[in-house]
């Protein structure tokens, strides 16, 4: 089944059907005066009144982002890596990077916030989200957190509930607070080397180049189609030559171009492959190879492996 972004209606309708509400229910009071939307759950609540089966919830990208505070047995997976929750986890998810959510056991609490970028824009720090360290392609925002810290955290989310269940007239403005606080409160986790600027140009065109790599990602439709493919084509965009792309990137990264494109391709092949309906020639359409031949080729020489073998495992 082709996996599309979910959008905000979509979840409510969602959450609707399983606890048996009405979506004007799960709505807060005034945000429809807003431009952007916001909205904050208690974990546990949610879990009890939809009754969630934890073996249902599928790998997807949202077309939000959230914010979560999980206090139980989980386990996060992403494209190239999977995080153990035993205990806490600060968890940013953003709509750039698809994830799979497995709670391990119904013993779950905590609470989440969704909003859309138009929701935060209407903040007076200009903050833009995507130029966060937080929300940057390539990231993989799971935090492990002590019971301190989840304590720390914890009170922001209540104020969150209280205010928006309140009648103050201002007070998105001060649910925009909130959230900025715990974007905060995130990248002051983050390893300094990930979010300190730097002027450094070789550092400069490693991260825009990731940037321009992980931009094409994840292909959430059959018509969509990766245009950057060469080392050619990401040194064409920057500007710059295609030696001195690879260059830059076997001293920052030890991979050259073609290596770092091979194994993002690879990586969304797998993805497609596991987890969408389409045949195998759409798969390798959509990730500009026009040959199925060709993919084939590519694909078993970066896994030793074929598409239909690495299909077959996800039967």
């Amino acid at each position: 089944m082709e996996q599309k972004p979910i959008s905000i209606d979509q979840f409510y309708q969602q959450v609707a059907a399983l606890s048996n509400e009405e979506v004007t229910s799960l709505l807060p009071a005034g945000i429809n005066q807003e431009i952007g939307h916001f909205n904050v759950f208690d974990v546990g609540e949610m879990i009890r009144q939809v009754n969630m089966n934890p073996n249902k919830m599928p790998y997807n990208r949202r077309a939000y982002y959230k914010i979560s505070l999980v206090r139980g047995r989980n386990i996060a997976e992403y494209a190239d890596k999977v995080f153990q929750i035993d205990q806490n986890a600060l968890v940013f998810a953003t709509p750039k990077i698809p994830y799979h959510w497995l709670p391990q056991d119904m013993d779950q609490s905590g609470n989440f916030c969704i909003f859309t970028d138009e929701f935060l824009i209407q903040s007076k720090s200009g903050v833009v989200l995507d130029e966060l360290p937080i929300f940057k392609p390539g990231g993989y925002p799971v935090f492990l957190l002590t019971n301190e810290q989840a304590e720390e955290i914890a009170p922001i989310f209540r104020k969150m509930h209280a205010e928006i269940a309140s009648n103050y007239l201002y007070k998105y403005d001060l649910i925009r607070n909130y959230v900025l606080e715990l974007v905060h409160y995130g990248q002051k986790l983050q390893p300094l080397t990930t979010y300190n600027i730097t002027h450094n140009a070789s550092a400069r065109v490693s991260s825009l180049f990731i940037e321009l790599l992980e931009r094409q990602f994840p292909v959430a439709s059959t018509q969509q189609k990766v245009g950057l493919r060469t080392a050619k084509d990401f040194a064409d965009r920057l500007a710059i030559h295609s030696n001195h792309l690879n260059k830059v990137l076997k001293e920052s990264t030890g991979k050259t171009t073609t290596e770092h494109i091979s194994s993002r391709l690879v990586q969304e092949a797998k993805i497609l492959l596991k987890q969408t309906d389409w045949n195998i020639s759409e798969i390798a359409y959509s990730l500009g190879f026009e040959q199925l031949s060709h993919f084939s080729t590519f694909f078993k020489k970066q896994t030793s492996m074929s598409p239909m073998e690495i299909r077959s495992q996800a039967v």
